[in-house]
């Protein structure tokens, strides 16, 4: 097993102090439900510490920010603000960028963004993406209850006392299907909201996001 490498607090829920992180996060608040926001928020927390497991150092291995935009507004694309039409890891990408843009990012940097978060549902490809786009990945699937050996019950318990779970996995799956049914379109053939759909449709009261979530570490 892993040894236990835990941030202290409070830097353990330290989010960058920076005025774009800080309009990321109140917008999120402000349009996102309270579980995929507090999802969005323990996925960038979960991150660095699969950083930090790795040995990896911010600033020099990854850019904490880009991080923290990309966890942060993975899943923005099931709020109406950010809905455009298309699947919703694309709109939320889309979205991302043109905040981005506007605050002056490079492009590369913005392209980044774009990656991990269009990309986030795409395991096998993400990965190559780079550290961003992996770490983005790599944070969400840990917030699903995937390997966590590496995070002390006591440093979970004290991420999900300040950002509860909220039954996560029901209300995801509930986003992208109440969106796919509303817009077809969202849901291309072999996509993740089409596979939900198509599991709804079967099961009207479990999908693979709620069964992932309920077999995990951590519960709904």
């Amino acid at each position: 097993m892993p040894s236990i490498r835990t941030a202290p607090d409070p830097e353990l829920l330290a989010i960058p102090h920076t005025p774009l992180a800080r309009e990321i996060l109140d917008f999120v608040v402000r349009n996102a439900s309270a579980p995929i926001c507090n999802h969005s928020v323990r996925s960038y927390l979960f991150a660095r510490l699969v950083a930090l497991d790795r040995g990896l150092v911010e600033g020099r291995d990854y850019e904490p920010e880009l991080l923290f935009c990309a966890c942060v507004l993975h899943d923005i694309g099931l709020t109406r603000a950010a809905d455009r039409g298309h699947r919703f890891e694309v709109d939320g990408a889309d979205f991302a960028a043109e905040l981005l843009t506007r605050y002056g990012l490079p492009t590369t940097q913005v392209d980044i963004v774009w990656q991990a978060i269009a990309l986030n549902t795409s395991p096998g490809i993400v990965e190559r993406r780079g550290l961003v786009c992996e770490l983005t990945l790599a944070g969400v699937v840990v917030d699903f209850g995937g390997p966590s050996a590496f995070i002390s019950d006591t440093t979970a318990a004290r991420i999900h006392e300040v950002y509860p779970r909220l039954s996560i996995g029901s209300a995801l799956a509930e986003a992208i299907v109440t969106q796919a049914r509303d817009k077809p379109e969202k849901a291309p053939l072999f996509s993740m909201p089409a596979q939900l759909l198509r599991q709804r449709a079967t099961n009207p009261h479990t999908t693979e996001v709620e069964q992932f979530a309920r077999a995990g570490r951590w519960g709904e």
